[in-house]
């Protein structure tokens, strides 16, 4: 193997004496560089999208939440309470009231989702920091809500709109035949007391109020909720305190979800735009190594009498072709690595000095790391093994 190795990195490093053997080895070396280079500077923007896409629910989605399972009503008592906030690995609490609802203002309607909350909601997430205008709400005020960003505007109301209300309505429940129209409806005045942005999505659906708004649209006892909403410890055990939070509500059927599960439909679209991309930047670097395999055959080609003068010398078939896949791995290995480091030059370019926009004011994520590196350089080498392998078996033919 030192007796291949040798031979096929004096064959690396020198020239040949015929130009054109230098010029596709060459383009082959620059070939494996690009690719690197692309492979390693897409997946690193990718990365750095599904980074930039999932710190929008990081602000507004819990590390746990607990769910009712049979009905939307979920019975918790200040005893439960207590025992949740005695758990390890757990450091906040909030419970929460959701439901869809209809929002009127002046002659607009739109359909949202109520969201309400006690006061220590703001130490379960970030969602407070992203009110900017007006402010978040007031246990003194109990009938303003904060809502998003594409509610205020499609509704077209401002903060402490004092003309008009904000009206949340909802059907009431129950069976029978309504004679006037008004009577199967609950409607509940509000005040607009501030706005948040986050994310379009989150912006066009979600308004929040105290919990007392939504127990009298929703005609909620004091001990029903939605369902909690947890902050946990950064080295917390989730399987375990699944286990310990369904002993607490042994008697209702519950379901316990972490911020991945409430995300799953979020998550399997990054990781399936990721694959793809993967895949078709894998493609371009498979095209690239036919270069190689064509630079390999060519420099075996012009390598006749050596090959000869080395069987003669006692170098086996084995050996020969040793050889030459050496020199492709080479090349391989060499064109990765230069393009993995020209790659993160540009990658840290862009974190740094933000070159690439998407808009006037958001930099283009981008996100470096040594999964990212690995993944490339495992790929462009893997590949390399096969085109080097195919190539070199043409050498025992020449023996």
């Amino acid at each position: 193997m030192k007796f291949s190795f040798y031979i096929a990195k004096r064959y690396f490093l020198s020239k040949s004496k015929n130009n054109a053997i230098n010029i596709i080895s060459y383009l082959a070396l620059i070939g494996i560089f690009g690719t690197s280079l692309a492979l390693f500077v897409v997946l690193s923007a990718f990365g750095g999208l599904k980074e930039f896409s999932l710190s929008f629910a990081n602000q507004y989605d819990p590390d746990l939440k607990i769910l009712p399972v049979e009905s939307k009503r979920l019975l918790v008592t200040e005893k439960d309470m207590g025992a949740l906030l005695q758990l390890d690995g757990i450091s906040q609490a909030s419970k929460v009231i959701e439901e869809k609802t209809l929002l009127n203002f002046k002659d607009k309607n739109l359909p949202a989702i109520l969201k309400a909350v006690d006061s220590n909601y703001v130490k379960v997430n970030q969602l407070k920091a992203n009110v900017f205008l007006g402010q978040w709400l007031n246990t003194n005020y109990p009938y303003q809500v904060v809502l998003g960003n594409g509610l205020s505007r499609r509704l077209s109301v401002g903060i402490l709109d004092q003309s008009n209300y904000l009206d949340f309505i909802v059907p009431k429940p129950g069976k029978g035949q309504i004679m006037n129209p008004q009577d199967a409806f609950t409607k509940i005045p509000s005040r607009v007391r501030g706005i948040f942005g986050i994310s379009e999505e989150y912006n066009n659906t979600y308004v929040f109020s105290q919990l007392n708004l939504a127990r009298e649209l929703l005609n909620y006892r004091d001990n029903e909720f939605s369902g909690i909403e947890l902050a946990t410890d950064e080295n917390a055990d989730f399987k375990q305190l699944k286990q310990q939070i369904r002993q607490i509500f042994s008697e209702q059927s519950i379901n316990i979800k972490t911020r991945l599960q409430l995300n799953d439909e979020l998550y399997k679209m990054l990781n399936t735009e990721n694959l793809m991309v993967y895949l078709i930047s894998t493609l371009v670097v498979i095209i690239a190594l036919f270069n190689l395999i064509g630079a390999v055959i060519m420099a075996i080609i012009d390598k006749k009498e050596n090959i000869k003068t080395l069987s003669y010398l006692g170098a086996n078939r084995s050996q020969i072709n040793s050889i030459f896949f050496i020199q492709g791995l080479l090349s391989t290995a060499a064109g990765s690595i230069i393009g993995i480091i020209f790659g993160s030059v540009l990658v840290f370019l862009q974190l740094k000095y933000s070159l690439v926009y998407i808009t006037s004011s958001l930099a283009y994520p981008v996100k470096w790391s040594v999964l990212t590196l690995i993944i490339v350089l495992i790929t462009t080498l893997s590949l390399g093994i096969v085109a080097s392998k195919i190539a070199s078996s043409r050498a025992a033919k020449l023996v």
